[in-house]
């Protein structure tokens, strides 16, 4: 390379931005004292535009594309500048190059609950969040009212700005929409749909900016209100809560017929439950309606009390507790009283009950 080559090559320059981010939106171009030679190349890419500022005043704009500096396509910065005569080199000025293409993965939230009157549940308070993209797409407006004099600005310096802005336009939305909160997730597309041109309103003129894409990824429900439609989800599935707490006790007592080691413990629960599912299946029968207490024993018949785990069992009839007695879950050993008996006695010393726990017979010889 020659000398004059060499002279020429220092003459021009190269004004550019090879953007290796993925949250920049506005990025200036570093020169000393903001001096531009003439003839400096300006290489503006896809996804970029480039805005020359002069003195604090916004002058040309460059879409994308290869430009040669010169008077002809500097008419603006030519005018702020007062060249009288054509091209004046080296000139001033400050290249801020703005990215047009969208900005995604940003997220929005409800900082705090929604406080709502629901048609279902009366006033409720719901939580929200969601994503959403963001562009630049009036270039002008951005480096005005956002930008200012900073050299670097990201989407995370106006992140919390549109988090706000999205979140007052969706406490909006959902007090005029009327929407059940269990009708919600049917209207997830709609409501980001507005939602997304409720904010665009905002920051499109002021801002210079766009939402292209927002998405409402959940609407929910305090935790405390979300656990009791659990639970009244739960009793719908659940259907007849009778039966249901029948199959309950067969199955705990299944389960401590088959854990011997719960000795006395075990034989209690067993006691206990085996009585309660009697009384469900006489109520059931028609002794008495749902939800009421078992009637007492008919004039004239003994009421029977059986101690179990602590607690009293009963009362129940002469024939319950023989049909106890004969599923072994009344044995001699269980304490039991009726009227008229002093104290609690095991069943085994009661003469009423005493003949029902007669030995059994050892068994017949074997055939000759």
């Amino acid at each position: 390379m020659g000398l004059l080559d060499k002279l020429r090559g220092e003459l021009v320059d190269i004004v550019e931005w090879i953007d290796d981010t993925n949250h920049t939106l506005v990025w200036r171009f570093p020169r000393y004292h903001n001096q531009i030679k003439n003839g400096a190349q300006l290489i503006v890419r896809p996804g970029q535009t480039a805005v020359f500022v002069h003195r604090g005043e916004l002058a040309d704009v460059f879409e994308p594309g290869h430009y040669e500096l010169t008077t002809d396509n500097l008419p603006i910065l030519g005018t702020l500048q007062g060249w009288k005569h054509g091209f004046e080199s080296p000139f001033k000025s400050e290249v801020y190059f703005v990215r047009t293409t969208q900005i995604t993965d940003l997220k929005w939230g409800t900082p705090n609950p929604i406080m709502l009157r629901d048609p279902d549940f009366g006033p409720i308070r719901l939580r929200a969040f969601g994503t959403y993209t963001l562009k630049a797409v009036e270039p002008k407006a951005l480096l005005k009212e956002l930008v200012g004099t900073d050299s670097d600005f990201s989407s995370d310096e106006i992140n919390e700005l549109m988090r706000s802005i999205i979140s007052e336009a969706f406490a909006t939305m959902l007090g005029k929409s009327q929407i059940a909160a269990l009708d919600l997730a049917a209207n997830y597309r709609a409501l980001s749909g507005d939602l997304r041109e409720a904010a665009v309103e905002r920051v499109d003129d002021e801002y210079g900016l766009d939402i292209p894409q927002l998405f409402i990824v959940n609407i929910s429900l305090p935790e405390e209100v979300e656990k009791a439609l659990d639970t009244r989800s739960s009793m719908g599935v659940i259907g007849d809560m009778s039966r249901f707490q029948q199959f309950q006790m067969g199955k705990a007592m299944t389960a401590a017929a088959e854990n011997p080691a719960g000795g006395g413990a075990s034989e209690g629960m067993g006691l206990g439950m085996g009585f309660a599912m009697a009384n469900q299946m006489f109520r059931g029968a028609g002794q008495a309606g749902p939800g009421m207490p078992a009637p007492p024993p008919p004039p004239g018949a003994v009421a029977w009390h059986i101690a179990v785990g602590g607690e009293t069992q009963g009362p129940f009839t002469a024939q319950q507790l023989s049909q106890g007695i004969a599923a072994g879950q009344v044995t001699a050993d269980s304490m039991v009283w009726s009227a008229g008996m002093p104290a609690w006695t095991t069943a085994g010393q009661v003469p009423a009950l005493a003949s029902q726990f007669a030995a059994t017979p050892p068994p017949p010889p074997p055939a000759k």
